[in-house]
């Protein structure tokens, strides 16, 4: 009997390393990613559907019309947002599908989607949260400190989760991810039509 996929939504601070989590997954255990769709323009090396769907406003307008998103918001002048048709896709064929978005999107998808599995990712304490950040060498104390207030906001919402990662090892934290996936999949609410059908099996014999 084939199986629908799962939906794993994986948030976490900025400079928590849940994109590089993200990849291992996906390289590892062959889970499949959502790719995001956004107005912005593409960035140098960066791939139409594979790094995002670059669409334009009017066209990302359209698909909010006509409710192709399961959830999108708005960042400075630019729209991201995750496409519905992929991820419905995916999950039909049997696939587990992984969103790595914010705290925002999470919550819509909760609503949306009461079976997903909501993960946070998460550093072992602020200090080295902003240690991450200034190892980058890339922002300036000022951004850094902008990301360490925004963590404190989303902080508010880490209890609506799941489960928490912490990512001190990051092999350690992509298999703690991975068995908490595997986990969840053979608890008894998700293989009643299993259940069903071996008590059929056996009686008949």
């Amino acid at each position: 009997m084939e199986k629908k996929g799962h939906l794993i939504v994986i948030s976490g601070f900025s400079g928590v390393g849940k994109g590089t989590v993200v990849k291992n997954l996906v390289e590892k255990y062959g889970y499949s990613l959502s790719v995001s769709a956004t107005t912005r323009a593409p960035r140098e090396g960066e791939v139409d559907g594979k790094d995002y769907y670059f669409k334009s406003v009017a066209d990302f307008q359209n698909l909010i019309d006509y409710n192709g998103f399961i959830e999108w918001a708005q960042y400075v002048d630019n729209y991201y947002g995750t496409p519905r048709k992929f991820v419905e896709q995916e999950m039909t064929e049997g696939r587990d599908v992984i969103l790595e978005i914010e705290v925002q999107g999470a919550m819509n998808v909760k609503r949306q989607y009461p079976d997903a599995i909501l993960i946070f990712v998460a550093a072992p304490s602020a200090q080295v949260l902003r240690e991450r950040l200034a190892s980058r060498g890339t922002e300036t104390e000022e951004v850094i400190d902008k990301r360490m207030k925004r963590a404190s906001e989303e902080a508010l919402d880490i209890d609506e989760y799941d489960y928490i990662v912490i990512n001190d090892e990051l092999e350690q934290c992509v298999q703690n991810v991975h068995s908490i996936i595997v986990c969840r999949k053979c608890m008894r609410e998700n293989n009643l039509s299993f259940i069903e059908d071996i008590k059929r099996e056996l009686q008949a014999k």
